[in-house]
């Protein structure tokens, strides 16, 4: 299918959000300052707040500004990680790891602040992020992760039973800790919000323009596309997950050092005002410490979206199921219909952190979001835009390290939706007792970190 027609997915964000800008191919040669490749979140952020500082910035985007996950997530906006926890964060980067911890602790606001500056209209409601527990002994999880985020600064709080079941409308769940910071957005409409405010501050999106390769030439950065190249001082990859799906060529340790593991999202009906009094009345956004991810939130239309996984890409067994969840959780919702199903791939990495790398003179990689990209690429972007201005790295919010990519990375990817099987047996048993507390729920890949770290490539 030719690059001009791949459409976007058939999403409720796609349904209701306003066009972005008109963009053009990249055809024949460009320069820039500084060229990004991939119109996510990422990419877009760290485009504008280039051009705040008066730098001169081109993103080259395989096919327009949130078509990839930036576009496709369920976009609730938690400033924390899945699983790495701050003293997790500073054992392993040090310094550079406390400083992703301030970024991350602000990540909700950076994203709110930002919309609210550029006057994006994105659905945003910053009504806070809770993580219920579903399991007493699970209550360990929101105990450390509230005193080792409120002794950072962050805006925690402990949540008995009660509360919790006061806060969500369901007594599922045995207590949990919210963050006031987090909240959700409708994801496309931000991507398109942020594609226009950097365009209209004289930024360069060239959309359709799938980027096969980037090389050093003559003390340039030279970005190749079907139709032409473009040459920067310093360049920065925003791919994530996608870094391997236009072009197996563009950055192959990147795209083989996370694993695309496809996420499923979708949208109610509009729920009466009857059940909205019950279910989740507040407005947070809510994801929980299942493996099998629960989670939900309301869109600005009312509607509940949420999503959930399955193995293979049935979408009508995947309503039945995700319906009779909510049925189960909130018996008060009446009949659960669903206007829309889509999905999107999460990058995730076997230990739940992002992976930061310097490519070379002036240029700068990031994947693996683990499913916390929508608040943390909006302040990674800020950090880029630092770096490529030549900030100094002890200035720096971003942990760098070097590209470990997977063997067998493939045959493993083919393999994750089986892991769903795995995920309900280690979340219907109890987590054992431990001097340091329980490890959160793991993913697909920390299954296949043993097999990496023996047959890891040089």
């Amino acid at each position: 299918m030719p690059l001009e027609t791949v459409p976007m997915p058939d999403s409720l964000w796609a349904a209701v959000t306003p066009p972005g800008p008109e963009l053009p191919q990249l055809v024949g040669t460009e320069q820039a300052d500084v060229v990004i490749v991939g119109a996510g979140f990422t990419g877009l952020s760290t485009a504008l707040h280039l051009r705040e500082a008066g730098v001169d910035v081109a993103i080259v985007e395989a096919a327009e500004p949130g078509w990839g996950g930036s576009g496709r997530n369920n976009g609730q906006v938690i400033p924390t990680l899945t699983r790495p926890d701050p003293e997790d964060i500073v054992a392993k980067h040090g310094a550079s790891g406390e400083r992703f911890v301030a970024l991350l602790r602000d990540s909700a606001s950076t994203l709110f602040d930002v919309a609210r500056r550029y006057q994006i209209q994105a659905e945003q409601e910053q009504a806070g992020w809770v993580q219920p527990v579903h399991s007493p002994g699970r209550i360990r999880i929101a105990e450390r992760r509230v005193r080792q985020w409120s002794r950072v600064g962050a805006a925690v709080e402990f949540l008995s039973r009660e509360e919790v079941t006061r806060m969500l409308g369901s007594d599922a769940w045995f207590g949990g800790f919210w963050n006031r910071t987090g909240g959700h957005v409708n994801p496309l409409a931000l991507s398109r919000g942020l594609a226009r405010a950097a365009v209209d501050r004289g930024a360069r999106i060239f959309a359709n323009s799938p980027v096969s390769r980037f090389e050093r030439r003559n003390d340039r950065w030279i970005v190749t596309t079907p139709h032409g190249e473009i040459g920067g001082r310093a360049l920065i990859l925003a791919t994530n997950a996608y870094t391997g799906e236009f072009a197996k060529t563009l950055a192959p340790e990147i795209a083989r050092e996370v694993m695309p593991v496809r996420s499923w999202q979708m949208a109610t009906e509009p729920l009466s005002d009857a059940a909205r009094k019950i279910v989740i009345p507040g407005r947070q956004a809510m994801s929980d410490t299942h493996g099998e991810l629960y989670f939900a939130r309301y869109d600005a239309r009312n509607r509940l979206v949420t999503g959930g996984a399955q193995i293979g890409s049935d979408a009508d067994s995947l309503k039945a199921s995700v319906a009779a969840r909510l049925k189960r959780l909130w018996p008060a919702i009446g009949e659960v219909k669903f206007d829309y199903v889509w999905n999107g791939y999460v990058g995730m990495t076997t230990d739940f952190l992002p992976r930061i790398h310097r490519l070379g003179p002036d240029a700068y990689a990031w994947a693996g979001c683990n499913g916390r990209a929508v608040a943390l690429s909006i302040a990674i972007g800020q950090e880029l835009a630092k770096a490529a201005r030549g900030v100094a790295e002890h200035e720096l919010a971003l942990p760098f390290t070097e590209p470990v990519p997977w063997v067998a990375h493939g045959l493993l990817r083919r393999l994750a939706p089986l892991m769903l099987m795995v995920y309900r047996r280690r979340d219907a048993a109890e987590i054992p007792d431990g001097p340091t507390g329980p490890p959160q729920p793991e993913h697909m890949v920390a299954w296949a970190s043993n097999l990496r770290n023996k047959w890891r490539s040089p």
